[in-house]
């Protein structure tokens, strides 16, 4: 047997509620909108926000929509991400030891963590699952697994891999799940939606503070002033998608989705393209959401019943909602590329 110490592999995801119980929802939003990268604004305001105005009401609206996904064998993340752990797992092997874990809730970063020490290993490798970098995402789940990590007597050696959002193993295999939808359907768009972020966000990433949202175009092109910009890492992936499915750029369009009222959010949002699509003659439209790595509430529910309800309730004849990479044996290949290359 050998004797070498396996590599460690965390897979980290955003969250989930434990159930569709409005108590558990309430516990779920209370840990991510508590998180100063997630409602970065100072904490007596955040705490107004959250328990006299979002606590009070969202909860119940939340558990709804959430009940409406929600399978026999619980959150489509988790489900998702079980299975593209397992799978990664069986690519890369005896010398590595996969794990996941949710920045909130179950299974959580500290027991994903705890489970790589009790393997032995002695270096890590932290894979967020988000292709675009943004602070609120990415930024916070590395963030809270190192605070974990440095927490404990023999701190590991801990490698990250960052932003994929043109990564050639992530976008073949999105574009792998999206080809054999779209094969069939002949769509006469292509959208993009993203999940959207608030726009001073976008603007604390920009370098020089002179780039994000105050150039024209200025999400066109990767350079040193917009380099983690969210914002334009997802134009970089819609431009990778439209040239590796060869689509035709002016059938397209890039939007954001998933805003909370009370600040500007980067534009332009999806359900207000939605209906200009319409009226520009538009009538079966496919929607892929690669910011997101497995289907979920945004995914599922916000586009696949919602916006599907909008577009129909416009006049639409037909809305396909392409899947995530979630666990397709494309995306399983590509993650194991990155961290064995790691």
């Amino acid at each position: 047997m050998s004797t070498t110490k396996p590599t460690g592999v965390l897979l980290l995801q955003l969250g989930t509620p434990d159930s569709t119980s409005v108590d558990d929802v309430r516990s779920y939003l209370r840990e991510f909108l508590s998180d100063s990268r997630v409602l970065d604004v100072p904490a007596p305001v955040r705490s107004l926000l959250l328990n006299g105005i979002i606590l009070p009401f969202r909860p119940r609206r939340s558990a709804e929509a959430y009940e409406k996904i929600w399978t026999d064998d619980g959150s489509p993340l988790v489900i998702h991400t079980e299975a593209l752990r397992d799978k990664v797992q069986v690519r890369l092997g005896e010398a590595y030891r996969v794990e996941f874990g949710m920045r909130y809730k179950n299974p959580t970063i500290e027991s994903a963590l705890k489970a790589l020490t009790a393997a032995g290993v002695e270096r890590i490798v932290i894979l967020p699952l988000f292709p675009q970098y943004a602070s609120a995402s990415g930024g916070s789940a590395v963030a809270k697994t190192l605070e974990i990590a440095a927490a404990q007597w023999n701190v590991p050696d801990v490698t990250t891999i960052g932003a994929f959002y043109d990564d050639p193993g992530f976008v073949e295999a999105a574009a792998a799940v999206a080809a054999e939808r779209l094969a069939g359907y002949d769509p006469d768009h292509v959208l993009f939606s993203y999940h959207g972020l608030p726009e001073k966000q976008v603007k604390k990433s920009d370098t020089t503070g002179e780039w994000c949202l105050q150039v024209d175009d200025c999400c066109a092109t990767i350079n040193d002033a917009n380099r983690f910009c969210y914002r334009a890492q997802c134009f970089a992936t819609t431009r990778a998608l439209v040239d590796e499915l060869g689509l035709e750029a002016d059938k397209t369009s890039t939007t954001f989705q998933s805003r909370l009222a009370g600040q500007k959010w980067i534009e332009p949002y999806t359900d207000k393209v939605l209906p200009k699509l319409y009226k520009r003659g538009v009538r079966k439209l496919a929607i892929l959401t690669p910011s997101f790595t497995a289907d979920c509430l945004e995914t599922i529910e916000e586009i696949g019943i919602r916006g599907r309800d909008q577009w129909e309730g416009l006049g639409g004849e037909d809305l396909l909602l392409i899947p995530c990479v979630n666990a397709s044996d494309e995306w399983a290949a590509a993650v194991a590329g990155m961290v064995a290359t790691a």
